[in-house]
């Protein structure tokens, strides 16, 4: 993992927990929700979310197709 791919994750862990804490200020509840009712509930999931969206799915390959010249 280069140093590229690390900053990807972390700006998406980043976005995700401001996100999250949005989540929280503007739509949450007080009580009664499980999510909503906590800012660190709903940081941690919003950063998570981040991190299931900022990790790479595939590798790129770095071999040539030999059909491509």
């Amino acid at each position: 993992m280069n140093i590229t791919s690390l900053y990807k994750i972390l700006f998406a862990v980043l976005v995700g927990g401001i996100l999250g804490y949005s989540y929280y200020y503007f739509i949450g509840c007080e009580s009664s929700c499980a999510i909503g009712s906590n800012p660190m509930i709903t940081i941690a999931y919003g950063a998570f979310a981040g991190l299931i969206f900022g990790i790479p799915l595939k590798k790129k390959s770095k071999v040539k197709d030999e059909n491509q010249e």
